[in-house]
Order: C-alpha cells, then structure tokens, then sequence
C-alpha cells in the first residue's frame, strides 16, 4: 500500500505543474535539487531516489520505499544584435520564469530487485520578443514543453555490480508564433503583417539503459544510456487574417487558411559517464561526461497541407558535457554541495535561428540538503554562462528575408533556482 501511496504523491508533485514546463535550453539536467547542485555528478554517485533519472541502476543502494519531488524555476534572459541596412537593433527577450517538476518513487522488492517510476522533463525550450520585434518572420514566441515517464527495474547482480532498464513515454507540446508578409488585393500593393499560430502535441517512446559498480567503500562509477525518441505531433495552424495572400506563392509562403499541421521531431540519444570518489564518509567527488548525438537533429520540417511544408534545416554537431562535483556533509542533517560543468557548443551558425539563441555553456552550481526524521530538503542554485549565436551566414527562413544583414546573440544567461523534497517510508 505504502508503493502506491509513494507513487500517488509523485504523480501528484509531477502532473500538478506539468502544464507549466518550459525551458532556456533543449536538453534538460534540472531532474533533481541535489544533481544540479552537483552540475549532473549523480552517475558514479548514484546514491538517493533520483538517480532514477541520471542513472537507475544506483537504485539498489536505496533500500526501503522512497518518494521526491520537487521544481526548477528557470529564468533566462538575453539580447539579440540584428545589423540592419539602417543600423543596429539591439532586442532582449521577455523576462520570465519557466518551471521544470520531477517526481520520483522507488521501492526495494527483495535482495535483489527494486522497482522505480520517475517523471521529468528531458527537453524543452521557451523563448519569446514583443510580436513586432525585427526578427518576427523567423519567430516571436517559441515553446517545446515534454514530460517523461519511465517505470524502470533495476537488479543487483552482486555486492559490485548493478544493472537497469526503464521504458520511456514521453509526451511533448510545441508551439509557435510568427508574422507573415501578406498582400491582399484590398492592401496591394502594401503588405501587412499577418500572425501565424501553430500548436501541436504528441507522444514518443524510448529506453533507458543502466549500469553502476560500487568497487569497495571509496570508489564507484556508473554508465548510463538513454535513447532516442521520435515524436509524432499534431496539431493546427491558426491565421489572424483568413485569406488569399497575393505574394504567398512567390515567396514560399503558405496560404493564409487555418489548418492541421503534423510534425515529426526525432530527439537524440545520449550516454553518461561517472567516477566517484569518497575519501571519508561525509565527503565525495565526483567527475563525469555526457554525449549527446545532437547529429540526428538534421530538420524540423512541418506539414501543413496544400503541398506546403516548412523547411526548417539545423544539421546540429554532437555534443559533450563535461562536470565536476563535490559534496560535504559537516553534520549528520546538513550537506554541502558545488559543482560546475561545460557544454560544447552544438548549433550549425549556417542555419542558426532565434529560436535557440545558445551555442554551448559554463555552468556554476552551489546548494545544501537538510535531512531530518523520515523528511529531506534539498535545495540549489547555478548560473549559466551562455556562449553567443552568430547570424552573420544562416540560411534560416524569416532573417535574411526581413532585411537582417547579421548580427549575433549577447548577454545570454540564465538563473535556475531548485528545491527537492524526499520523505522515506
């Protein structure tokens, strides 16, 4: 009974705030207060309830039945450099909070075998400018907001060795708003600036894959894999202005009609690597690296009938994230934490867009945990350091067109503030 009691609340902390989740980047780590404040260095450690979304297989340390959940508050800020005919124009984002839930509930059936659920957010992005910003016709207003579900068995195979394997559901919903240069025969032969909505939804399946070696009392090290997801969405095109559009054809543009639109995204696999060191007992490093085969990101084409698809090409580079944590705990309730990673940059400056205004990543990390009774509370800060896009070649629609000779991305950041709350059955 207490299994499902767990679960309930998890689910509860989860699908409560799901509506809400959004992002600065597309790749998430925000599955955890104490792994971001460790910068992601919960492979090798693998050590509490969460490990269900860094590495599953460290399960088996967690005996009993626990519960967390919590939430990341996100706020990213950044401006955009767009070098006019007529000069500069220098254009920051809308200031905002995103927020990013994660739950999670395991249980130790024997000796050997635990079961685990976790929900969190893998991916997700959310960018927005005032609708009559200069880069409107590339985009005004973006979101990719997913949530996964991942029931997982994890087997100790002896004292040193542990393994895992989890299904994946994952459910995204994507939207979009841009403006589209429209000539009817009432405002001929002077455009207007017409608003394009598109939203849509749909589900993915992947696996996920574990492996943790507790070596002796000091050292440790974990593997895991998580795969690609291929999601198929659906949704519509909605237009402020129903209509024939004049230059529509001669500039590749689709016809002002409200619509169904589907699109497939294929999300790329990735694979961790953690070593964990524990010199004393309240004391730990750990360093680690994560490949993310962003290379399957070629293009995010969407189908909107009548013959017309936007062709949106990105021919992303794979990429690596490499961290380093430590972690101190100076009294039996209260811990320290700090760890800082780097990211390499991904995007393809050939087709580069607003809608990712990112290119790589440093990331500084600090937070504490309380533990007392049955109750943990897991609290942590980090700062992103976000490298600046260049649009001086991009081929992306909407940029060039519009009259933006180039420009680049600057000042882009991020705050993420994060607190997770544990209880043990």
């Amino acid at each position: 009974m207490k299994v499902f009691r767990a679960l309930g609340l998890a689910l509860a902390l989860v699908i409560c705030c799901s509506a809400n989740i959004r992002a600065e980047g597309f790749a998430l780590n925000e599955w955890s207060a104490r792994g971001v404040a460790l910068s992601g260095g919960m492979i090798g450690r693998a050590d509490d309830v969460s490990t269900l979304a860094y590495n599953a297989a460290g399960i088996t340390q967690v005996p009993g039945t626990h519960v967390m959940g919590g939430l990341a508050f996100i706020a990213p800020m950044g401006t955009i450099v767009a070098d006019m005919d007529k000069g500069t124009k220098y254009t920051s984002t809308k200031p905002d909070v995103w927020m990013a839930p994660h739950g999670f509930v395991s249980h130790q059936l024997n000796d050997r075998v635990w079961l685990g659920f976790a929900s969190f957010s893998r991916f997700g992005l959310g960018n927005s400018f005032d609708s009559q910003w200069v880069g409107k016709y590339n985009m005004y207003d973006i979101g990719l907001q997913t949530i996964s579900f991942v029931p997982t068995l994890a087997y100790k195979v002896n004292d040193t060795l542990s393994l895992s394997v989890g299904v994946e559901a994952m459910y995204a919903h994507v939207y979009r708003g841009n403006k589209i240069p429209t000539v009817t025969a009432a405002s001929y032969p002077n455009p207007f600036d017409n608003d394009l909505q598109l939203e849509g939804s749909g589900w993915g399946v992947g696996a996920h894959l574990g492996m943790h070696m507790r070596f002796n009392d000091q050292w440790s090290m974990g593997l895991s894999y998580k795969s690609q997801v291929t999601l198929n969405l659906y949704g519509d095109v909605d237009f402020g202005y129903e209509g024939n559009n004049l230059i529509a054809k001669s500039r590749n543009l689709p016809e002002a009609r409200d619509r169904s639109a589907n699109a497939t995204l294929q999300l790329p696999d990735s694979i961790a690597w953690g070593l964990a060191y524990k010199p004393l007992d309240n004391l730990s490093f750990e360093v680690g690296t994560v490949f993310t085969r962003w290379s399957t990101y070629n293009a995010l084409n969407i189908n909107m009938g009548d013959d017309y698809s936007s062709v949106n090409n990105k021919e992303w580079r794979d990429g690596w994230n490499f961290n380093g944590s430590v972690e101190y705990k100076p009294l039996d309730w209260w811990t320290l934490r700090a760890g800082v990673a780097y990211e390499t940059p991904v995007v393809n400056e050939s087709y580069s867009d607003y809608m990712m205004p990112t290119n790589g990543r440093t990331i500084m990390s600090l937070g504490t945990g309380f533990a007392w009774e049955n109750w943990t509370l897991d609290l942590a800060y980090a700062h992103l350091w976000i490298n600046p896009v260049d649009y001086d070649n991009t081929e992306s629609s909407g940029i060039k067109s519009a009259g933006i000779k180039g420009g680049h991305s600057e000042n882009v950041q991020a705050n993420i503030y994060m607190f997770s709350v544990g209880y043990t059955f």
